[in-house]
């Protein structure tokens, strides 16, 4: 799906670097109000049917991308209005993290079933029949569904032998696996933020760039030009994110050229979360917690925490990989201030979090990474460096790609207790995460370790990501095997301080 978005991806790509650019160069602010000009020249629409129109969406996406508000099509703004709110050298969050840019929504037809030209007129009949309110007759050249009496039950779809007739529905509520995906007065999708849980399906699936989440880019390298100790942590799934001649010294040692003193593996953080998860699964389950689920995806445990309040004391009590990272540097640098990349949005909000927000102090994706690296002119494939990057298990590693948590947990557990038995459980999309979730509550995953991904094969699919599923898979499987270290137990970069906790 990525590389098939491509064009929506260049437009992106163009809006980060515009901002990073304007960082690194200290531009005046007020140029945003015609850099919608210098991204779209000429008079004739390079995507859309007039270029005003995509100027104006550019607009919302150059405000997002400084962390401010998208503007209300109903009130007058300028561009730059609140900038002073954003011009500073730390995050800055502006609620809500994901918006829609109302003047990019197309007003999507919701869930529907459509007849197509392939519908014969069987003498059957087996739509009509099975339709249990009755609204489908024969018209002149094909089936008709009568709308005011459909209840979109399907049955008409799944019944017809000619596969006349398909279901359609908007991609950006068909992607939400939480039902947060409402409309407004004009038909125009709309965020339901009691239910949204920032996991970015919307952002990734809508074909029109209608749904986007704000950036910290422009404060990131408004603080990375001062002399503060600032260090990256990047999540397993870089893997193959940055084109198929940058290796992954070369990806740290680009990233280090972007302003940062070291770039520190996300998967070591995962080493330290595999061994306390199974540590308290093993203290807990069964005796004092029916299950326990895994703790790393943000938007996992906010479903959790949002429509199974009652559930939520199962899930994990460790920190995530990105906080046990940022903990691990700031042990040796305590003035260090620490900025997670990885494919994920809802982390922007796990690091606003009371016992989080003293340890990560900014939060981009791989794809406002790329933005950074595109204004500072950096070609990753050129760059010269030698050294090896080892600070991480494979297990570590392997938390990428769904199962990979479970997997890491599990295996490190029965090292901790040989002849314990574990039962694991994953799934991957909201979707099936509430489903999971629902089988949990109802008593039938007693005992088991359950793993949740919001995105669809875990964290390689995230909203930030750049390249498609398969190829980053094939490229973490094949750092995964890299390592020299198989378990965490064998990872001598956090033995010492783990041992120091009993573990």
């Amino acid at each position: 799906m990525k590389e098939s978005y491509v064009n929506l991806i260049n437009i992106r790509r163009e809006v980060f670097a515009t901002i990073a650019k304007m960082a690194y160069d200290g531009s005046d602010l007020s140029e945003l109000e015609k850099s919608s000009f210098d991204l779209l020249p000429g008079e004739v629409g390079r995507y859309r049917d007039s270029i005003f129109r995509e100027r104006a969406i550019v607009e919302e996406r150059l405000r997002l991308t400084m962390g401010l508000d998208a503007r209300k099509p109903t009130e007058y703004h300028r561009i730059t209005d609140g900038i002073s709110e954003v011009d500073v050298d730390k995050t800055q969050f502006i609620e809500p993290l994901v918006n829609v840019i109302t003047h990019a929504c197309e007003a999507c037809p919701t869930k529907a079933f459509y007849v197509t030209d392939n519908c014969r007129k069987c003498l059957a009949h087996p739509c009509t029949n099975v339709c249990p309110t009755n609204a489908i007759s024969m018209g002149k050249n094909r089936a008709v569904i009568d709308y005011e009496k459909c209840i979109k039950c399907g049955r008409c779809k799944e019944t017809c032998p000619f596969s006349a007739i398909v279901k359609y529905e908007r991609p950006c509520a068909a992607a939400c696996g939480v039902n947060a995906i409402d409309s407004d007065y004009l038909g125009r999708a709309q965020i339901n933020r009691d239910r949204c849980v920032s996991c970015g399906s919307c952002v990734t699936l809508c074909p029109y760039g209608a749904i986007a989440d704000k950036s910290q880019i422009y404060q990131l390298i408004k603080s990375l030009k001062t002399n503060v100790h600032m260090y990256a942590i990047i999540a397993p799934s870089f893997l193959g994110q940055f084109g198929p001649l940058a290796s992954p010294v070369q990806i740290f040692e680009g990233i280090k050229q972007l302003g940062f003193e070291d770039v520190i593996e996300v998967s070591l953080g995962a080493d330290i979360t595999t061994l306390h998860e199974a540590k308290e699964f093993l203290k807990k389950v069964p005796g004092e917690i029916p299950y326990m689920g895994t703790s790393c995806c943000n938007s996992w445990t906010l479903m959790v925490e949002k429509l199974f309040p009652d559930q939520y004391e199962y899930i994990s009590d460790s920190a995530s990989p990105m906080v046990e990272t940022a903990k691990h540097i700031m042990k040796k640098d305590p003035h260090a201030k620490i900025t997670f990349i990885g494919p994920c949005i809802s982390k922007k909000l796990e690091a606003l979090r009371e016992d989080v927000k003293d340890y990560v102090h900014f939060v981009i994706t791989f794809e406002e990474l790329m933005g950074m690296i595109v204004a500072k002119g950096i070609e990753l494939s050129e760059i010269e460096v030698s050294r090896e990057i080892q600070d991480a298990s494979t297990l570590g590693r392997g938390y990428a790609i769904a199962g990979g948590v479970a997997d890491a947990v599990k295996r490190t557990a029965m090292i901790m207790d040989p002849l314990r038995e574990i039962n694991v459980e994953g799934a991957s999309t909201l979707e099936e995460c509430v489903k999971l979730m629902k089988m949990a509550k109802a008593g039938k995953k007693n005992g088991y370790l359950l793993e949740g991904m919001a995105c669809p094969g875990g964290c390689i699919a995230g909203p930030g990501t750049i390249a498609s599923l398969n190829r980053v898979k094939k490229a973490v499987m094949d750092f995964e095997n890299q390592s020299e270290y198989k378990t965490p137990f064998d990872n001598v970069i956090i033995n010492e301080e783990l041992r120091n906790k009993g573990i």
